[in-house]
Parts: C-alpha cells; sequence; structure tokens
C-alpha cells in the first residue's frame, strides 16, 4: 500500500476527525467526499502533517511518517497542494515551474515536454506573471507545479473551487492525465458526481470518519446523499 492512514485522531481544538482509516493503492485515485465543514481540508492536513495527529499512524510506502515534518514528507514524495494555493505571483510561469521542480536532473526534459502537452495555455503564458493569469490558469499553473514535484503522493485539496463550468472540465481532464501519468491521488472535492466518475476508490467523510462508496454501484449516488445528511464538525 501507497499510503496508508490507521485510526487518525486529529483536529483544531476539538477532534475532527475519530478514527480514520484510509488506504491508497498506487497508481490510483482515493475521492474524498462530505459536506461542508466536515473535516476534509483536515484530513489532508493531517496526512501532510500540517495539523498534528493525536493518536493513529500514517505510513508512505510503509514507512512511518506521523506527525513527521512537511518537508521532511515531501522528500518521502508527498506534495499537498491546498485551497487557492500552490504558485507564486510575482514570478512568471516558466520561474514557477523551474522553482518546483524535483525531479533529477535527466528527467526534467521530460517532464517539461509532458507539461507543455498537459498545460498547452501555460506554454502561451509562460513570460507571463502568475499574479496576472486567470483563476482557472492559476489553479493548472499549480497542478503543473505540482507535477513537476515529482510525487508519489499528490493531495488535492478543492481544485475546482471557484472555477468556470468549462473550466472545470478542464481541471478534471488534467487530474486525470496525471493519474495515467503514475500519480496516486488523494482527491477532496465539491463536485462529488465528477470526483466519481475519476475515481477508483471514494469514500464520504461524516461524523469524523470515512464511509466507503462503491463508485461502480449505481446507487452510490444515494449512499452518498445519505452521508451528506451528517453534521459538519470542521474544515
Amino acid at each position: 500500500m501507497l499510503l496508508e492512514a490507521r485510526s487518525l485522531r486529529a483536529g483544531y481544538e476539538a477532534d475532527v476527525l475519530e478514527g480514520v482509516d484510509l488506504e491508497l493503492e498506487a497508481g490510483t485515485l482515493f475521492a474524498v467526499l462530505g459536506p461542508n465543514g466536515a473535516g476534509k481540508s483536515t484530513l489532508l492536513a493531517a496526512l501532510a502533517g500540517v495539523v498534528h495527529v493525536r493518536s493513529g499512524t500514517v505510513h508512505i510506502a510503509g514507512v512511518e511518517v506521523t506527525n513527521a515534518d512537511p518537508a521532511e514528507l515531501a522528500r518521502c514524495g508527498l506534495y499537498l497542494l491546498r485551497e487557492g494555493r500552490g504558485t507564486f505571483p510575482s514570478l512568471t510561469v516558466a520561474e514557477n515551474l523551474r522553482l518546483g521542480s524535483a525531479r533529477p536532473e535527466r528527467e526534467q526534459a521530460d517532464a517539461r515536454t509532458k507539461v507543455d502537452e498537459l498545460f498547452p495555455r501555460l506554454v502561451e503564458r509562460r513570460d507571463q506573471l502568475a499574479g496576472t493569469l486567470s483563476g482557472g490558469e492559476r489553479q493548472m499553473l499549480a497542478l503543473a507545479r505540482a507535477f513537476v514535484a515529482a510525487p508519489l503522493v499528490l493531495l488535492l485539496d478543492e481544485p475546482s473551487l471557484g472555477l468556470a463550468p468549462k473550466v472545470v472540465d478542464e481541471v478534471f481532464s488534467v487530474i486525470t492525465a496525471l493519474r495515467a501519468a503514475g500519480v496516486s491521488i488523494v482527491l477532496v472535492e465539491q463536485y462529488a458526481t465528477r470526483a466519481l466518475e475519476v475515481a477508483d476508490r471514494a469514500a464520504v467523510l461524516v461524523d469524523g470518519q470515512l464511509r466507503r462508496l462503491d463508485v461502480g454501484d449505481a446507487g452510490a449516488r444515494e449512499a452518498l446523499a445519505a452521508g451528506y445528511l451528517g453534521g459538519g464538525r470542521g474544515k
């Protein structure tokens, strides 16, 4: 198992996660859905060492990394792309990508070629300051930076938030392409139907725990709706 969380309890003042179990296999996408305030962002932050885990464990490729420093987790191959973040506004698109690259020199040319294929609009904006891009373009740049960072595990927090429907389509196309390129993804997403379309596995976070969904089951949407009836407890 590439990423494994067991019995996670975490939160800010009070526990938001109350015994969360999560498993992510290599090359797959796991969607975490749920109502606003359920703790989805808190879960990603706990996995990434941003929020303290009070009990439970996190392993990456069999190595325990519970409460490891975010920089150490990055060296282990875990990359958190938080809602509304991920770029440097005062740098150009090209500079953002160079700064984000963690690949060996021999792989960087191939990575740049792949980025050009996945993000053709960024090629046109290569010399433009990131702060002058549209919201959709900034999100594409953030995803491109995540790709060149060569993560084993990519944690995506609401990548479609605030974007126009057409741009949401583009974002999900890129997410699908990233998975096809071998990136393993945990996706927190407000568009549940879209997330289920691209997910290999999924669960609803409600009442502090993950409730599994069968993404191939015709009744998954009904189960999802039932899960959304639970109360929110955090971010």
